[in-house]
C-alpha cells in the first residue's frame, strides 16, 4: 500500500499493460476527433482543390488505363500518384461530395497520430513522453490546414507510411539477428511515402537519427545501410525538382531575391516555424513573401540569420550531449530544411502544412522536458502547477484547432480570414477571392446580388493587378466584368494583356468572344481558328467558330465545326441549338428538328420560339 502511495505519474504510466496502452492510443483518438470534429463540414475550396478533385479528368477514369495515367502524370508540378489514387477511389464512389473527402483525411490524420504515439513509446518506453508528444501532434492548430484542406491529403497520407516505415525500422534494429521482413516492410512504405509527397525523401536522414538515438552515435555501417534509402530519395527528389521546374513552379515568386537574401528568408521562415510551434497565432493559409524597398529586404529580416547562428550555438555549447535534445531538434531541421524556400516553389515564404512531420521533433523535446516534472526528486506542488500549465495549454491547442478548422469551411470563409490578416500585401488571397465573388456574379440571377458581386469582385481583381501587374489570372475575370459592363477598351486591354502573358488556347478563345461581341467576327474567327490550332479539341472554340459560319450563312461548314464540338462534348446544348439553324438553311429538316429537341432535352433555355414553332409544322 505504501508503495502504490508513493507511486509517482510517470511511474504508473511507464509500467502500465497492453491493455493500458490501447485505452490510451483510444483516448488520444478521441479527443482528436472531437477537436477537429467540424472538419467533417468543410466544403471544396478554389485553392487547388478544383485541381486536384473537382475538374481534375485524371481521377474520373477509374479504369486500369486511367490508373496508369495517376502513375505517369504530374498534376500541378507535383507527382503524388498514391494521393490522386486516394482521390480517385473517392470520386468512384461519391463524386463531388466533400464530407467523405474530410473524412478520409480525418482519418488518416488520426493514424498519424496514433503512429506517432507508438512511435515514441517504443523509441524511449515512457508513456508520459509518448502521450505528450502524440497529443501535441494531433490537436496543434499548425496541423489543421494538412486536415481540414482537401488538397493536403498528400500530407496525412504520407506521414502514415513515413512513420510505419520508422516504426518497421526500428523493429529491424532492436533484433539481434538482421530481421529482413521488417526491413523490407520499412522499404516499401517509404516507396510509398515516396508517392504519396516526395518531401518524404529526409527519410534516411531520419532512420541515421534513430540509430543515433538508439546507439549513441551514427557509424560507417548504419549510413551503409542507408544507400538504397538515399538512392530512392535522390531518385524521386530529381523527379520532383524536374516536375516542378516543368511546370513553372520553381523560381515562381512575385518578388526575385539574391542568394543571400534567400538564405536570410530562409532564417526567417525557420525561425518562424520555431515560435509558431509554442505560440500558434495569427495562422493564415497563405504566407506571402516580403515586399523588397528599392531592391532590398526590409531590414528587420537580416536580424533572423544572425539570431539563428546564435540559437545553433547555444545547443552546440549547451546541449550537445542531451540525446534527447539532440534527436529531436535534428529531427526537426532535417525534415524541414527541404522547406525553407532557399530555392523557392510558389508564392509563399512558409506554409503551415511543411510543419506536419517536422514538428514531432520539437513536440518529442517538449515531452521530454514536462515528463521530467513528474519524476522522482520534484516537489508534488510544482508537479501540480506544470499538470495544471499543461491542461490549460492544451485546451487552448485544442480550441484554436477547432476554431480554425471552421475557417476551412469553404473558400469565402478561407480567403477573406486571410485578407483581413495580411491586408494589401497577397496577391493570392485577392485573386482567389476575386475569382469566387466572380462566379457568384456570373451565376446570380438577382439584381442587387449580382451588383454586389460584380463590385466585389471588380474591387478584388483590381487589388491584385496593382500588386503584381504581370499576372495572368485576374486579367481575364476584369476582362469579362469590364465587358459586361459595355466598357469595351479597358476589356481589349486586359483579354489582350492575358494573351501577352499566357497565349493559350482559352485566352485566345475569351478574345475572340470579346471581338464577336463587338463586331469583328473575322477577327474573333482567327482567335478561334488559333486556339484550334493549338488544341484540337477544344469545343468551345469550334462551337463559337460555328455560330459566327451560322450567321454568314456559310451552313455546311458551320454544320461540320458544330458537329466537331458536339463529338467532343455530346452535352453541349447550345451546339445542338446552333448546329439545328444550320441544318433547317442547308434544307436538312428532319435533323434540325432532333438537334432542337436534343438541345431542350439537355436544358437550353435561349430557344426562339417562332423557330421551334416554324420547325415543328
Amino acid at each position: 500500500m505504501d508503495q502504490k502511495k508513493h507511486l509517482l505519474p510517470a511511474e504508473v504510466f511507464n509500467s502500465g499493460s497492453r491493455l493500458f496502452r490501447n485505452l490510451t492510443s483510444a483516448g488520444i483518438g478521441l479527443i482528436t476527433l472531437l477537436v477537429l470534429w467540424p472538419c467533417l463540414g468543410d466544403q471544396f475550396t478554389n485553392w487547388d482543390d478544383t485541381s486536384y478533385v473537382l475538374s481534375n479528368n485524371l481521377i474520373k477514369d477509374f479504369t486500369p488505363i486511367g490508373l496508369w495515367q495517376l502513375f505517369t502524370t504530374s498534376l500541378m508540378g507535383n507527382y503524388h500518384p498514391f494521393t490522386a489514387l486516394t482521390y480517385a477511389i473517392e470520386y468512384h464512389f461519391v463524386q463531388a461530395g466533400s464530407f467523405f473527402y474530410h473524412f478520409d483525411n480525418l482519418v488518416l490524420h488520426i493514424i498519424a497520430t496514433l503512429l506517432v504515439y507508438q512511435l515514441i513509446i517504443k523509441l524511449t518506453g515512457k508513456q508520459v513522453v509518448a502521450m505528450i508528444t502524440a497529443l501535441l501532434f494531433g490537436l496543434h492548430p499548425m496541423h489543421v490546414e494538412s486536415v481540414a484542406w482537401i488538397s493536403g491529403r498528400k500530407d496525412v497520407l504520407y506521414a502514415v507510411f513515413y512513420l510505419a516505415a520508422c516504426l518497421f525500422y526500428l523493429q529491424n534494429l532492436r533484433q539481434e539477428k538482421v530481421n529482413r521482413r521488417a526491413w523490407w516492410y520499412c522499404l516499401i512504405f517509404f516507396i510509398c511515402a515516396l508517392l504519396s509527397k516526395p518531401v518524404a525523401v529526409t527519410l534516411p536522414l531520419t532512420l541515421l537519427l534513430i540509430d543515433y538515438f538508439e546507439n549513441g552515435g551514427i557509424g560507417k555501417k548504419d549510413i551503409i545501410g542507408k544507400l538504397p534509402f538515399f538512392a530512392l530519395s535522390l531518385f524521386f527528389g530529381c523527379l520532383a525538382i524536374y516536375f516542378q521546374r516543368h511546370a513553372g513552379a520553381v523560381n515562381s515568386s512575385t518578388e526575385h531575391y539574391a542568394w543571400y537574401q534567400q538564405i536570410t528568408l530562409g532564417a526567417y521562415a525557420l525561425f518562424t516555424y520555431l515560435w509558431k510551434a509554442l505560440l500558434p497565432v495569427h495562422l493564415v493559409n497563405f504566407y506571402p513573401y516580403p515586399t523588397k524597398i528599392a531592391g532590398s529586404l526590409p531590414s528587420f529580416y537580416y536580424l533572423f540569420l544572425p539570431g539563428v547562428a546564435i540559437a545553433i550555438a547555444a545547443v552546440w555549447l549547451f546541449f550537445r550531449k542531451n540525446k534527447v535534445v539532440v534527436f529531436g531538434l535534428l529531427f526537426f531541421g532535417a525534415n524541414i530544411a527541404l522547406l525553407l524556400q532557399f530555392i523557392p516553389v510558389g508564392d509563399a515564404i512558409i506554409a503551415e502544412r511543411y510543419t506536419y512531420i517536422p514538428y514531432i521533433g520539437l513536440f518529442f523535446v517538449a515531452a521530454n522536458w514536462v515528463a521530467g516534472f513528474f519524476e522522482s526528486g520534484v516537489k508534488k506542488n510544482t508537479r501540480q502547477a506544470v499538470m495544471a500549465v499543461l491542461l490549460l495549454y492544451s485546451g487552448w491547442l485544442a480550441y484554436q484547432s477547432h476554431v480554425r478548422s471552421k475557417i476551412w469551411f469553404d473558400s469565402i470563409s478561407l480567403w477573406s480570414d486571410a485578407l483581413e490578416k495580411e491586408p494589401g500585401q497577397a496577391q493570392v488571397v485577392y485573386d482567389n477571392l476575386g475569382a469566387i465573388y466572380f462566379d457568384k456574379w456570373y451565376n446570380a440571377t438577382n439584381k442587387e446580388e449580382r451588383k454586389v458581386y460584380y463590385d466585389s469582385a471588380l474591387f478584388l481583381m483590381s487589388k491584385s493587378v496593382e500588386i503584381w501587374p504581370e499576372i495572368l489570372t485576374p486579367y481575364q475575370g476584369l476582362g469579362m466584368l469590364y465587358y459586361s459592363k459595355r466598357k469595351f477598351d479597358a476589356a481589349n486591354f486586359c483579354f489582350k494583356t492575358a494573351l501577352r502573358l499566357n497565349p493559350t488556347p482559352e485566352a485566345h478563345v475569351n478574345y475572340g468572344n470579346f471581338l464577336d461581341y463587338i463586331g469583328q467576327p473575322d477577327s474573333a474567327y482567327m482567335e478561334f481558328s488559333t486556339a484550334l490550332d493549338m488544341n484540337p479539341e477544344s469545343y468551345i472554340a469550334l462551337m463559337n467558330r460555328g455560330k459566327i459560319l451560322t450567321r454568314q450563312g456559310q451552313w455546311m461548314a458551320g454544320i461540320k465545326d458544330l458537329s466537331e464540338a458536339i463529338k467532343i462534348q455530346p452535352t453541349l446544348a447550345e451546339a445542338f441549338y446552333q448546329r439545328a439553324i444550320c441544318d433547317t438553311g442547308a434544307g436538312i429538316t428532319a435533323q434540325a428538328v432532333r438537334d432542337l429537341e436534343k438541345a431542350i432535352s439537355l436544358g437550353y433555355k435561349k430557344v426562339d420560339s417562332n423557330f421551334y414553332k416554324a420547325l415543328i409544322k
